[in-house]
């Protein structure tokens, strides 16, 4: 019963959110313009002006609703401010403020601060500056549009309109529904202290994101000095707006890559019931029969039996 009284909260929490951000993309004129991102990226288009569109007036007010609204909004930087510091501009003020540093941008240091895990460990986080946030934020609200249209399914985290509870009933779903018992447990160890910053830009590109200006900028928020430790040279450290985006950029390739070993494989024949003859004919070709679920650096492969699930966890550890 707790568990259930649990799940309702949060899908209460998740609607409540959703229709605060429509509002919010509505009421500044950036939800139709946001759906033409998505739609472009389903078709395969290429991005090469994105920076105009993340330095325009109604962008950059609605980072500042956004963050606003934000519960960390009050958390300061190295710079000793939060969302306080901007109550007394007024609006033309604020955006040639953010229009100026977007066009020469040079990220503040990041303050370093440690939180504790479940298990005792510690978990760095790092807290970049207001002026950083917002910029972020702005590109955050273009990128995520056109990222989503590219994501798998059955990625889970860090995504809008999806919770662990959604992760969760895939996995109960498979097993009880599926007798996919079998469970190969994949935890990456530090992932997020250890992306490689060259290609998590060659990732961004292959997905269509080709604006230049904007990917120069991603790279020196990727560079921004952390305090105390220095320019670090991979990594997306948590905390930052940005990050978990650029997380699931990153796996997003090996998200496909096990889904078309199964799930997604492309057969040269369309049966008039796709889905039971399609899986038949796969059957045949001794392919190995499994579905993934990932909550961001975690995921879950389900299978049928144990010598899948070890053929299968040799194969993901290369």
């Amino acid at each position: 019963m707790a568990v259930n009284t649990e799940l309702e909260k949060q899908l209460k929490e998740l609607k409540r959110l959703k229709k605060q951000k429509l509002r919010n993309n509505e009421y500044y004129e950036m939800q139709s313009v946001f759906d033409e991102l998505y739609a472009k990226s389903k078709e395969n288009k290429v991005f090469n002006n994105l920076m105009e569109l993340i330095s325009c007036e109604n962008n950059i007010l609605l980072a500042y609703r956004n963050i606003k609204n934000n519960k960390g909004s009050s958390t300061k930087g190295t710079d000793e401010s939060d969302i306080t510091h901007y109550a007394d501009w007024n609006s033309d003020e604020f955006i040639a403020y953010f229009q100026n540093k977007l066009q020469n941008y040079h990220p503040k240091s990041v303050r370093r601060v440690e939180i504790p895990k479940p298990d005792g460990r510690m978990r760095p986080l790092g807290i970049p500056c207001m002026d950083d946030r917002i910029i972020q934020q702005c590109i955050l609200q273009v990128l995520e549009p056109i990222c989503e249209a590219k994501f798998h399914y059955h990625s889970y985290g860090f995504r809008p309109n999806r919770t662990a509870s959604h992760a969760i009933a895939r996995v109960k779903f498979l097993m009880n529904k599926s007798s996919f018992h079998y469970v190969v447990n994949i935890d990456m160890k530090g992932f997020f202290d250890n992306v490689n910053h060259s290609k998590l830009i060659k990732q961004l590109w292959t997905l269509g994101i080709k604006d230049k200006n904007l990917l120069c900028v991603i790279g020196k928020i990727l560079k921004s000095k952390i305090q105390g430790e220095g320019i670090p040279e991979k990594g997306t450290p948590q905390g930052g707006i940005i990050s978990p985006l650029l997380s699931n950029i990153v796996l997003n390739e090996l998200d496909w890559w096990l889904s078309n070993q199964w799930e997604t494989k492309t057969i040269n024949y369309e049966y008039s019931n796709n889905r039971g003859n399609k899986q038949k004919a796969l059957k045949s070709c001794n392919l190995k029969e499994f579905f993934f679920v990932r909550y961001a650096d975690d995921f879950k492969i389900l299978c049928k039996d144990y010598k899948t699930a070890q053929k299968i966890f040799a194969a993901t550890r290369l």
